[in-house]
């Protein structure tokens, strides 16, 4: 570890408390995850943790999966998409830049099914059964798999932000209240 890396680490530690580093981890969750694999990335203790994890799933934040082996965790990934599509709103893009960026996506799912003759990542990742890939070919198809589904995910991020543009718009007025 580098001197750098101690001091940021440091400074995390004293500047966030170990509900913070919960929160943070649950809400950046791709996948579900235990309440263990939480609190290890959180560098926490497990029966805080799980309360904090409670909480969460009680304000709508998480939800909660019951049905596996092991309860897992996973955020709500219609809230992280419209917080997502918030920011895309919010920031220095423009929506003519969004929407370029929308087509260099749709263009690159576009070149992966052409180049390797199919039509979603896992029918790509059926390709890997093909005996006469190096381990390099099939490493590279896996890769581009997984980022074949985040664009997928991206896409309708970015068409969501585009579509909903004016509605994601940050107000400066407060709306007026109507008696409907």
């Amino acid at each position: 570890m580098t001197e750098d890396e101690a001091n940021s680490e440091s400074l995390m530690d004293r500047q966030t408390t170990g509900e913070d580093r919960v929160r943070m981890v649950a809400q950046q969750l791709s996948e579900p995850r235990t309440a263990n694999w939480i609190a290890s990335e959180a560098d926490w203790s497990h029966e805080p943790t799980k309360r904090v994890l409670r909480r969460l799933v009680d304000d709508g934040i998480l939800h909660r999966d019951e049905t596996g082996t092991h309860t897992t965790y996973y955020p709500d990934y219609r809230r992280q998409a419209i917080q997502e599509a918030m920011r895309l709103r919010d920031s220095d893009h423009t929506v003519e830049e969004l929407t370029d960026r929308l087509a260099e996506m749709k263009a690159q799912i576009r070149d992966w099914e052409d180049e390797f003759d199919v039509e979603s990542p896992n029918q790509l990742r059926g390709t890997l059964a093909n005996e006469t890939l190096g381990s390099d070919e099939e490493d590279r198809r896996r890769e581009i798999a997984q980022a074949w589904e985040h664009l997928q995910w991206r896409i309708e991020i970015v068409g969501f932000a585009i579509r909903e543009w004016d509605f994601l718009a940050p107000k400066t007025e407060s709306p007026e209240v109507s008696s409907v």
